[in-house]
């Protein structure tokens, strides 16, 4: 007899496992702990030997349930597949199907690119972040193989009309670089992302202000003048000495400098503190990166010492104990000195100075020039070389040469081209004297 609901409903478990008969072939275990299984009798289509399919768990899939799959599976049969097979197929094509989704492309192609080394903790953060909540819910489920530009071009469209040029850009980046991902394992044969570009508005390249080279020695002796934080004041001083970014020197620890052969060394990532944020951040670029100090910079660190030398920070905080000077630091100093930081110079203004008035100078090769201010080569055989060769002699000398050039225009302007290596100046500006 046919089984009914209340039927399986009173089936009670016994010591050992049975099987309650419906009709065709299907049935219902019932297990000694008391769960009850669906299973469909059948036999091979082409050796005929008997096999057990199953069907699900009662009461998750029920009687009329269990009957419609069996049909399915009968209609199979009757077709010569072995549903049993046919199951597993569908299971591993679900299996491909999830891993080749875009949010699995680019969750590896995310992984793959931390395990190189070039992404600092908090910048994978980031990118995975932005994808989070820009691409992911878009695209995520949809397998690459399916994908086209126009549709990998909509996330960006929906962030451009947001006015937020500078994230579409990175997010065209990304795309580009999952779906590359995509092509270099087997998943697609061509990237259909390279012809995002030109698809969204570009942002608009900022140049962050540098005050006019004529102007250094203002700056200078605005600097020295400087009443206000004596950590804030040597941090500025630091900084135009040695074109550092402001990650690179507000996290530096003691450990990092050896004063005695006046060399500081910014580590690829340095340990991140707890409640100190971005504290592991180190060389922009993601590798070491040798500085050479110049005397005038040695000297203002051992002064620094007395302060702050048993603190983690070179560069501690007067009001905040055990943190760094904040990200704002340099540019309200800036203010207080009288200057617009939008506008007249910011920070980021020294780095730019420098490497105009080392460049001018014409002493200098422009490759230790670019490995000084940490610049990355974009060609890779150029870069390999380039990595290699420090340059660490010239740039000992050319970071003298810069602080003393720094130290000479308290007199007034001298143009880089008039003052030599070894300090003197060739020609005094508006004196017409030759030294």
């Amino acid at each position: 007899m046919a089984l009914t609901d209340p039927a399986i409903k009173s089936a009670k478990p016994k010591e050992k496992q049975y099987r309650l008969a419906d009709s065709g072939g299907l049935c219902l275990l019932v297990h000694p702990n008391g769960s009850k299984y669906w299973q469909l009798r059948y036999r091979h289509p082409s050796t005929g030997k008997g096999k057990l399919l199953g069907l699900g768990i009662y009461p998750q899939v029920s009687l009329s349930l269990a009957r419609d799959k069996a049909k399915v599976a009968k209609v199979e049969l009757a077709q010569g597949a072995d549903p049993s097979v046919s199951r597993k197929n569908t299971k591993l094509a679900k299996q491909i199907a999830a891993a080749n989704t875009f949010e699995s492309v680019a969750a590896e192609w995310h992984t793959k690119k931390q395990k190189e080394g070039k992404w600092s903790v908090s910048h994978a953060e980031r990118i995975w972040r932005r994808l989070e909540l820009n691409v992911l819910p878009l695209l995520g489920q949809r397998p690459v193989s399916e994908l086209k530009t126009v549709e990998l071009l909509y996330p960006l469209q929906v962030v451009e009309k947001t006015g937020c040029l500078t994230v579409t850009e990175r997010l065209r980046q990304y795309i580009t670089g999952i779906m590359r991902h995509a092509v270099q394992t087997g998943r697609i044969d061509t990237n259909p992302a390279l012809d995002l570009q030109g698809g969204t508005a570009t942002p608009k390249e900022t140049h962050r202000p540098a005050l006019p080279l004529e102007r250094l020695p203002e700056l200078k002796q605005r600097l020295n003048a400087y009443s206000g934080s004596f950590t804030g004041r040597h941090a500025m001083q630091f900084a135009l000495l040695t074109g550092a970014r402001s990650s690179e020197f507000r996290f530096a620890r003691w450990s990092e400098f050896d004063l005695e052969r006046a060399e500081w060394t910014i580590p690829a990532q340095r340990e991140a503190i707890e409640r100190v944020k971005y504290s592991g951040r180190g060389e922009k670029m993601g590798t070491p990166r040798l500085i050479p100090l110049a005397r005038q910079a040695v000297e203002l660190l051992r002064s620094l010492q007395a302060l702050t030398g048993d603190k983690t920070f070179v560069f501690e905080s007067q009001q905040r104990r055990g943190m760094p000077i904040s990200e704002n630091t340099p540019n309200e100093v800036l203010r207080k000195l009288g200057y617009d930081t939008k506008k007249e110079i910011c920070l980021h203004g020294f780095r730019t100075m420098a490497c105009s008035s080392l460049n001018e100078s014409g002493l200098w090769n422009r490759d230790a020039i670019e490995r000084h201010m940490g610049h990355q080569e974009r060609d890779n055989v150029r870069a390999a070389y380039q990595h290699k060769a420090e340059y660490l002699q010239e740039r000992k000398r050319m970071l003298q040469w810069w602080a003393d050039y720094l130290d000479a225009l308290a007199e007034g302007f001298i143009p880089a081209t008039e003052f030599r290596q070894d300090g003197a100046v060739i020609y005094m500006a508006g004196r017409n004297k030759t030294v």
